[in-house]
C-alpha cells in the first residue's frame, strides 16, 4: 500500500491542478445529477451534457418523467447510446422517488442502489455531491490511475478499488480526489497514452518507476 506521506503529495499536488474539483455533469436539481449519471454510462459528459438541456426542457419536474412514456424519452437521449434501457430506468427511478421518497433523493447507499439504474458509483457520486458525504466514485478514470500510481494494487474492480481507498484517502478528501482523478485521467493520465514525461506525479508513480526499471 501507498505510503501516507505519498498519498499527501498526490492529493496536495492535484488540488494544486484542479483547485476547482466541480462534476462534469451539467445539472440544476437533485434528481437531474442522478439522471445525468445514468445517461453517461458507456457515454463521454460532454454528450450527456449536449443532450439534457432538450430533455429537461421537455421533462421539467420529476412528476413529469414519472408520467413519461418511455419510448418518448429513449428518442431525447437516443444519442447517448443504450437509450432503451436508460430511458426505462429514469422514467422508473423517477416513479420510485415519487412513490417511496416523496419526490426527494435518498442519502443513504442502500436507498439509492435500490434505485432501478443506480450502483455503488452513482450512489457514491450523489452521496459526495448533493450531500456532502465521503464518496469514493470509482469510474475508469480512478481505478486505472490509483492503479498505476500504486495508491490501489491495481485491481479492475470498482468494490475492491472503493474498499482499498477507503483504507488510504481521507474521507474529507475522497469525493474531490475522485473528481480531480477524472479531469486528470483526460488530460494527463489516459488509458491508451499517458504523458509520463514530466508528469506532476511521477515522483509518487509506480507505473513510471517501472518504466524506468524496463529501460535499464
Amino acid at each position: 500500500m501507498k505510503a501516507k506521506a505519498a498519498v499527501k503529495r498526490i492529493i496536495e499536488t492535484l488540488k494544486s491542478i484542479y483547485p476547482d474539483a466541480l462534476c462534469s455533469l451539467n445539472y440544476e436539481k437533485d434528481y437531474e445529477l442522478l439522471f445525468a449519471v445514468r445517461l453517461a454510462a458507456q457515454c463521454t459528459d460532454a454528450r450527456v451534457n449536449q443532450t439534457t438541456p432538450a430533455l429537461y426542457a421537455r421533462f421539467p419536474t420529476l412528476q413529469s418523467f414519472a408520467e413519461a412514456d418511455a419510448a418518448e424519452v429513449g428518442q431525447y437521449v437516443r444519442s447517448c447510446g443504450f437509450f432503451n434501457s436508460k430511458a426505462r430506468d429514469i422514467v422508473a427511478c423517477a416513479q420510485k422517488l415519487i412513490l417511496e421518497h416523496g419526490g426527494k433523493v435518498p442519502a443513504t447507499m442502500e436507498e439509492l442502489t435500490a434505485l432501478p439504474g443506480v450502483g455503488r458509483k452513482t450512489a457514491n457520486l450523489i452521496l459526495g455531491d448533493i450531500y456532502g458525504q465521503p464518496a469514493y466514485v470509482c469510474d475508469t478514470h480512478c481505478i486505472r490511475i490509483t492503479g498505476r500510481l500504486g495508491i490501489t494494487n491495481g485491481s479492475k474492480d470498482p468494490l475492491q478499488v472503493e474498499r482499498q481507498l477507503r483504507l488510504v484517502l481521507p474521507a474529507r478528501e475522497s469525493s474531490n480526489f475522485c473528481h480531480r482523478m477524472v479531469l486528470f485521467g483526460r488530460d494527463t493520465c489516459t488509458a491508451r497514452s499517458p504523458q509520463c514525461d514530466g508528469c506532476p506525479l511521477e515522483r509518487d508513480c509506480d507505473f513510471k518507476k517501472a518504466q524506468k526499471q524496463a529501460v535499464k
